[in-house]
């Protein structure tokens, strides 16, 4: 049985680097020889090789890079593509950087990750804010209408951006977004850092280059097994600049790229072309076991699952538990879970969210019920309303744009005295990491009140200059 390398040209020069006898005179400089110098720090280093002089020659003369990324543009059916070992934060601003000039508006969720706030910022570009949907059942955002996005149009945006899917989960009607988006010749750009799998298996969505989208940024590391901070971007040329998004993209990213991220790109590349539909299916068919395992025991839904939403709507492989059914707090959850050797990657008041990905197999998914069933009804008592939460609901007042408001004199207020005035930090529930309040908004009693209940109920927030949120960093009067 041929292994993966045989089909991914970065992950070959990874594994051929360390099969050959080098004696290298460049950097890095631990030379893959730091455990001489202490045992501790070699374990860490001593696996890593760069791009230049490690994948390639420090020339790129076998130009590895670009016959691996050749490939994902083939899979994924893109004009273009680049690896990224920046993460999805380095792939959004790249992309957002190639799109206009300053002071030029686009439109975008307001469920957008800190990456693309940042972006804009950087770009000069203004956004006009989008608000998801809300279900009422759920209480959680099920993406941006067409009608919402049309309600702007006449301010001219000169891209949409999106997140698909949301944190939860949940997806916008994309067909139909894109469908009205390309009849003003606007381009869509999908922030789809929670969707690598999508699209290589009929039980999943199919991902947005499929339904149209022009640009596509997914974080490897998330729902595929890539190495940490491993992204990909990808585009299409008929409403996008290629040689401008590939101008941006070097500007932002770093000269000295890692090996280990690239190659584990490729690798899965390689793994989705070869297993994808198998291995998606088999994660899927976990998932839904997982979830009745642990649902049999409760009689109300304590899980959001695709029948919640409409078709398409909802990511199957996502573990989202609702602890609001049950009347106890998702933070006092995480607490019993992380003191059962168990990590969650969010948990708030409401809500605890699992990730599962094609690493896990049964028996993990067999321990965590057993263990969640037992701390469920340890805690459980009687069910609360759904709350939507505050990174959801949150309709911002812009007082001045991002960036001026970025580069602005400021002073710390006294969160008391704070109402009315002008934010000068992005602040926010973390994770998610979507802002409640960004530069240059208002902050509001509802966003002030807001904050100080959710930091009260054990989330972190982050951002902030002071993260007590005794005081807040505002724009000088």
């Amino acid at each position: 049985m041929s292994s993966l390398r045989d089909s991914a040209p970065l992950l070959d020069a990874y594994l051929s680097y360390f099969e050959t006898k080098r004696t290298p005179f460049t950097i890095p400089g631990h030379k893959q020889r730091a455990s001489r110098l202490d045992a501790g720090l070699g374990v860490v280093v001593d696996g890593d090789t760069p791009l230049y002089g490690g994948l390639d020659e420090i020339k790129l003369t076998n130009q590895t890079l670009k016959k691996a990324e050749a490939l994902a543009a083939t899979l994924w059916k893109a004009d273009f593509a680049r690896f990224s070992t920046g993460g999805s934060t380095h792939a959004n601003q790249a992309m957002i950087l190639a799109l206009g000039k300053p002071g030029d508006k686009v439109a975008l969720s307001r469920t957008a990750h800190r990456s693309i706030l940042s972006a804009l910022v950087l770009a000069g570009l203004e956004p006009i804010w989008l608000s998801p949907e809300i279900d009422a059942a759920t209480g959680v955002p099920i993406g941006i209408s067409v009608t919402e996005f049309e309600k702007v149009i006449n301010q001219k945006p000169i891209a949409l951006l999106l997140t698909e899917p949301g944190y939860l989960g949940t997806l916008s009607d994309l067909s139909a977004l894109v469908k009205s988006a390309h009849s003003h010749s606007i381009p869509v750009i999908v922030d789809a850092a929670w969707g690598g799998h999508f699209g290589f298996s009929p039980l999943t969505p199919q991902h947005c280059l499929q339904l149209g989208a022009d640009a596509l940024i997914t974080s490897v590391h998330k729902a595929l097994p890539g190495y940490s901070a491993s992204a990909l971007l990808l585009a299409q040329g008929k409403l996008l600049n290629l040689d401008r998004i590939e101008q941006s993209f070097e500007t932002t990213h770093t000269t000295s790229p890692a090996g280990a991220p690239l190659a584990s790109i490729d690798g899965c590349r390689a793994l989705l072309q070869t297993r994808g539909d198998a291995l998606i299916s088999q994660l899927v068919s976990n998932v839904n076991a997982f979830k009745s395992s642990v649902q049999t025991n409760f009689d109300l839904p304590i899980f959001l699952n695709p029948s919640d939403f409409a078709l398409g709507r909802f990511d199957p492989a996502k573990i989202v538990l609702r602890a609001n059914q049950l009347g106890s707090s998702g933070v006092e959850i995480e607490k019993k879970l992380q003191a059962q050797g168990i990590r969650v990657e969010m948990a708030d008041s409401d809500t605890v969210v699992f990730i599962a990905t094609l690493a896990d197999s049964t028996q993990e998914f067999d321990h965590l019920a057993d263990v969640l069933v037992s701390i469920l009804k340890s805690l459980q008592s009687s069910p609360r309303p759904t709350a939507t939460s505050l990174s959801w609901s949150v309709v911002p007042t812009v007082a001045i744009s991002m960036r001026d408001a970025y580069f602005a004199d400021t002073e710390m207020v006294a969160a008391k005295d704070c109402v009315g005035r002008i934010s000068a930090d992005l602040i926010a529930p973390y994770p998610p990491g979507v802002a409640v309040v960004a530069p240059g908004e208002v902050l509001t009693a509802q966003i002030l009140e807001g904050l100080a209940t959710t930091k009260a109920a054990g989330v972190r927030i982050a951002y902030a200059t002071d993260p007590s949120l005794i005081t807040y960093r505002t724009v000088k009067n």
